[in-house]
């Protein structure tokens, strides 16, 4: 067996930031040529089949009823509900603030894991956190006083990230059994059926325009953001705690809005490159491992090894 290289999971969180940031403004591109919810039942379908065909190439087998319950419900929360508030949301909120509010998924995270799951909250975390924060705060407050987004956008958005969090709190309460590949297929074929009655109940079809951007982003959030950031997510969840892996959506702000302003054409204030330099502190605050803490590497190989 091979052992895991020591530079493995930065390059994985690396991956998950840029695929998780570059969604918000696919998503964008994408609501000009069709409605939120009609969208969002086909990329979850799509990757939902891709994902349960490589789990049968794979060879892997349906979890426990429990397990099966457990992936159908945490799809619905972190899929279907989680991404038609986004999606609906980001009509009216531009793609770096919808970033912006939803990195602050670790201080809601961090709270919550600690009252939930006991995970410890040191002061240098608590530091971290409320530095992410104000970084986060000091940004949105800056870009909200231009007016230019809405506040029902940005409730959206905020319920949107209460529902992210709760997503993370079940995932580390259930742990569901089972392959990463079968996993994460339920989960997205979870999504899509539970998002599709509201689709075609509360829009048509004949809003559609088909286009190549439509294609190009559907194949691109299905393939590389459903299915292969979800997988890289949730390796993130059962390697780091809750709290920490979280702390990585404080990547997000800066990410989301270079995306922004390369496929959006976003304006990118001052103010903004001000505001990262506190989440970068905070991220580094939480993330960075105790003098005794086990290394990431072996972490991860113990985990890759329990779920082959």
């Amino acid at each position: 067996m091979l052992r895991l290289a020591p530079y493995r999971l930065p390059l994985l969180i690396a991956l998950f930031c840029t695929l998780w940031s570059s969604a918000f403004s696919a998503a964008k591109i994408a609501l000009v040529d069709s409605p939120p919810l009609l969208f969002l039942t086909a990329r979850f379908l799509l990757a939902g089949a891709v994902m349960l065909l490589a789990a049968a190439a794979y060879g892997q087998k349906l979890p426990a009823r429990r397990d099966l319950m457990a992936l159908a419900l945490l799809g619905t929360v972190n899929n279907a509900i989680y991404l038609s508030l986004s999606y609906i949301g980001m009509r009216s909120v531009s793609a770096g603030l919808a970033a912006l509010i939803i990195s602050a998924n670790p201080i809601l995270t961090a709270l919550a894991a600690a009252a939930v799951l006991r995970e410890r909250l040191s002061w240098r975390k608590v530091c971290g956190l409320v530095l992410g924060f104000c970084g986060v705060a000091f940004i949105v407050k800056a870009r909200i006083s231009g007016g230019i987004d809405s506040g029902q956008g940005v409730l959206l958005t905020f319920a949107a990230l209460a529902t992210l969090v709760t997503g993370t709190i079940l995932f580390k309460l259930l742990t569901p059994r089972g392959g990463l590949w079968i996993g994460s297929g339920i989960q997205n074929l979870a999504g899509g059926l539970a998002v599709a009655p509201f689709a075609f109940a509360l829009e048509s079809t004949g809003s559609i325009t088909p286009s190549w951007p439509l294609l190009i982003v559907l194949i691109y959030v299905a393939l590389a953001v459903s299915m292969i950031g979800l997988l890289v997510w949730f390796y993130l969840l059962t390697v780091a705690g809750a709290t920490a892996a979280s702390s990585y959506h404080f990547l997000t702000p800066p990410l989301g809005m270079l995306f922004g302003w390369l496929l959006l054409g976003e304006h990118i204030a001052p103010s903004d490159m001000l505001g990262i330099v506190p989440v970068a502190y905070g991220i580094y605050l939480v993330t960075r491992p105790a003098g005794q803490a086990p290394q990431p590497a072996a972490i991860a190989e113990k985990s890759c090894a329990a779920t082959r």
